[in-house]
Parts: structure tokens; C-alpha cells; sequence
């Protein structure tokens, strides 16, 4: 093996480390896990492997919102109370971001889908009552949609099966992001202070201002090992005096008249070595793990793990860099293209400039070995047609049997020549967050960091 790869194995293994003491805190989501909150007739709370508790209707589809996002020239997004998916296709762009200009057709127009047929409005009948958040909209054909906190919502023609959450996702990066659509669930059960951030590794616990929580390996909910010197570095996350223990939420008395909260046993720090609010740098101490409230699921038995010069990215069996594809466009609706779905007319400009041939040459599909099987609903194997971009039927001739994330497949970057290797970061506009490609990175402190 090469240094390099060498090098590439070792961060696997710390990794595989990192999840290990992060898992004596975290586990599978359960019902302790959110505050019980109201709900119209019909509509649950169902667990889905990476986002958690999601609101869903009678038929288990998942609900989702589409909120407000200030873009480079305006806003997208529905506004608190105002409905603003339609059945009237767009066809041209909307001029949100610059330097493009509004008024470009958009592409394949004969064949553009409506805001509506990707995304149907939860109506409500003509009986139906407002219950706590939850209220009841009336949309400009005189229907009536059902709103939480305001928030019009929506189901996803993505979702195929009771709890699948492919429509949209809670991890936001920057502003300059698109205005996504984001699952709806109630709020987690938090002491006041803390809060919850989705990760690529888990949903991650943090405080109320973003930083990261910490748990030490040497700890008991009894006792630290964390005191004198090692407080130079770590600062307990204290409770306030009428603070009382909750759930999965003890206290520990550090001092007289000093306590500090406790998560399933861990007692909780942040590093004082954190530069930014979403650093998270003391998970690189040994010893040391970020808290998580749930892991994400598990990746591909043959996936490794690759150390670059930003950070660890997710590679294939051969250590190439995996890269997932993200495309949203300039318009009033904001549909996504990253999907197969969709329109691949954007994704084959970015990775071919048109050409499909030249696609399947640059940024090859991940290829899932014979054998191989899904790990779970959030990494599959789907068959697509190599030419079209397109799902296909798996005994299809020419169709290639490759992963996907999120029933988004993933792809190599034929200029990553070996493990570690990143040359296709950030290709397309404004750094891939429009539409392009980026690295699958497994710390989120590194993707703010390089864009």
C-alpha cells in the first residue's frame, strides 16, 4: 500500500473510532426523542433513518415546507402564510441569482412540470380545524391547504413508501443556497440552550448558537475526568439553577452549586478551540466525540474513507472521491434538477458540456459491484441508462447498476488520480452550490470552510 493510501486507511479507521465512542451516546430515534405536539386528524410522526421525526399524512408521506430564502436578487420561498406553488408551469428565469439576468427560457419547456406536480399541496377539507401550530390556508382556487407554524406544506412525488424523505433535506450550508424544500417535524425534546443540527454523520447535538457538544470517553454521569488543565481547553456546558433532569438529560454536580448537563450518560463540553460556530474540531482530540442524537445510516460496505488536505471524504473501494450532483433552478418555483427524474439538461452541461459520452468519460457513475445490496433507504442501488441520465429498468440493455444517495446517483472525477485526491470539488456555478458537484464530505466545518 502507498504512503498515501496508507495514510488514506488510517483516517478510516480513526473515523470508524469516532463512530464508535459516538455511538455510545447516540442510537436510533425514539418516541423520547421530540416534544408531543397537536395534530390534525390523520396526520403522524414517522422516523426516517437520516432526518429523523417527520410530520407525514394518513398515507405516510412525508410533509415539507418550502421557506422563505433571501437569494443574490430577491427572494424565493413561500412567505409565512401565502401559498405560492402553483399548477402554472415557469418558463423562464427568474433572475435571483446573478449575474444572470430574469427572462432566459427555461429549458425543455413544451415539457416543464408544474410547481404543483412535483410538489401537491396538503389541502384540507371544508370541516377542517386549526389545531396549536397547525392552521388551515386558502389557496387562490378557493382550496384549502394545511400550514404548520404558518409554513405551507407539501407532500413529494419523490416519496415512494411510508417514511422516504427524497423530496427535500434540513442540511443548509450558505446563504447564497437555494430556497429547498426542507421535512417538517416536531421540535426535539431539548433542555432550553441546546438544539439540533443535520449532518452528513448523524444529527449532531449543539447549542442554542451552533456550536458543537463534545462528549469525553473518560466520563460517567457520575463523574469527569475533565478538571484543572483540561479545562484550559473544554468548558462544561453548565445548567441553570432551577434546571431539572429530563428524559435522556441528567445533571452532574461539578462543584458546589455548579452543574453540568449530562446527555445519556456524557457529560456535555464545547472546545474552547472551536473558531466558528459550526467548527468542529475538538472531535479530532482523542478522546474526544461530537454527541449525536441519532447516526447517520451506514454507507456502502465498500466505501472507504480518504484523508485530503480539507478534510475526510467518502471514496469508493479504489479510495476515488465520491461526488453528488445538486441543481436547483432560476426560477419563481425553484424546482430541483439533481434527480433522474428531472431534467438532465443542466447536469449534462455541467459534466459534458452536453455531450453524454463526455459525462460518462469525466464524472462516471459509481459502479455497485455484483453481489452488493442496499444498506438501507438511504444509500441504494438503482439502474440508470448511461446516455440519458434517466432511471431504467435493471434488465434494460446498456443500463448500469450504480449507487445512489438519497435516489440520487454518485459519481468518480476521472482527474482524481488517486486516493485523496478532490480535483472535482466545487465544479459548476458558484462553486457547484447552484449546480454542480461537490465532494462528499464527512465533516460539515470543512465544507463551510472551502466555500
Amino acid at each position: 500500500m502507498s504512503e498515501r493510501g496508507a495514510a488514506g486507511y488510517r483516517a478510516f479507521l480513526f473515523l470508524l473510532a469516532g463512530f464508535a465512542a459516538a455511538m455510545s451516546v447516540a442510537g436510533p430515534a425514539s418516541a423520547g426523542d421530540w416534544r408531543e405536539v397537536p395534530l390534525p386528524p390523520g396526520f403522524q410522526v414517522i422516523v426516517n433513518e437520516l432526518e429523523g421525526p417527520v410530520f407525514a399524512d394518513a398515507e405516510g408521506r412525508t410533509l415539507y415546507e418550502w421557506p422563505q430564502h433571501v437569494l443574490r436578487n430577491g427572494y424565493s420561498g413561500e412567505a409565512p402564510g401565502i401559498p405560492g406553488c402553483y399548477g402554472e408551469p415557469t418558463t423562464v428565469t427568474a433572475g435571483l441569482m446573478s449575474p444572470y439576468p430574469a427572462g432566459i427560457p427555461l429549458p425543455e419547456r413544451d415539457r416543464r412540470p408544474a410547481c404543483t406536480a412535483l410538489w401537491p399541496p396538503v389541502l384540507a377539507s371544508e370541516q377542517a380545524e386549526p389545531v396549536g401550530d397547525w392552521s388551515v390556508l386558502e389557496r387562490r382556487d378557493g382550496s384549502r391547504q394545511w400550514a404548520y407554524q404558518e409554513q405551507p406544506l407539501y407532500t413529494s412525488v419523490r416519496d415512494r413508501r411510508p417514511g422516504d424523505v427524497l423530496g427535500g433535506t434540513r442540511r443548509r450550508y450558505r446563504r447564497d443556497d437555494p430556497a429547498y424544500r426542507v421535512p417538517v417535524g416536531p421540535p426535539p425534546a431539548l433542555p432550553p440552550g441546546f438544539a439540533v443540527k443535520a449532518t452528513s454523520v448523524g444529527r449532531m447535538l449543539t447549542t442554542a448558537s451552533n456550536d458543537a457538544l463534545y462528549a469525553f470517553a473518560e466520563d460517567t454521569a457520575d463523574s469527569t475526568a475533565c478538571r484543572g488543565d483540561c479545562l484550559q481547553r473544554w468548558a462544561p456546558a453548565t445548567a441553570p439553577a432551577l434546571a431539572a433532569a429530563q428524559g435522556d438529560w441528567s445533571l452532574l454536580e461539578r462543584s458546589p452549586g455548579v452543574r453540568q448537563w449530562v446527555f445519556r450518560g456524557k457529560p456535555l463540553y464545547t472546545h474552547r478551540l472551536d473558531r466558528h460556530s459550526w467548527s468542529r474540531q475538538g472531535s479530532d482530540v482523542p478522546g474526544w466525540s461530537n454527541v449525536f442524537l441519532q447516526p447517520a445510516p451506514a454507507v456502502p460496505a465498500s466505501f472507504t474513507v480518504q484523508s485530503t488536505l480539507a478534510g475526510n471524504v467518502l471514496a469508493d473501494s479504489a479510495g476515488r472521491t465520491i461526488y453528488v450532483y445538486q441543481c436547483a433552478d432560476d426560477s419563481q418555483d425553484q424546482l430541483a434538477c439533481d434527480h433522474s427524474d428531472d431534467t438532465q439538461v443542466y447536469r449534462l452541461a455541467i459534466c459534458g458540456a452536453g455531450d453524454p459520452q463526455r459525462c460518462l468519460a469525466h464524472w462516471p457513475y459509481v459502479r455497485a459491484a455484483a453481489g452488493e445490496e442496499s444498506p438501507n433507504r438511504t444509500w441504494t442501488i438503482v439502474a440508470i441508462d448511461p446516455l440519458s441520465g434517466r432511471f431504467a429498468a435493471e434488465d434494460d440493455p446498456g443500463a448500469l447498476r450504480v449507487w445512489a444517495y438519497r435516489d440520487r446517483p454518485v459519481y468518480t472525477f476521472e482527474r482524481d488520480k488517486q486516493p485523496g485526491d478532490v480535483h472535482g470539488g466545487g465544479i459548476g456555478e458558484w462553486r457547484g452550490m447552484r449546480n454542480g458537484l461537490r465532494a462528499f464530505w464527512l465533516r460539515d466545518d470543512y465544507m463551510q470552510g472551502i466555500l
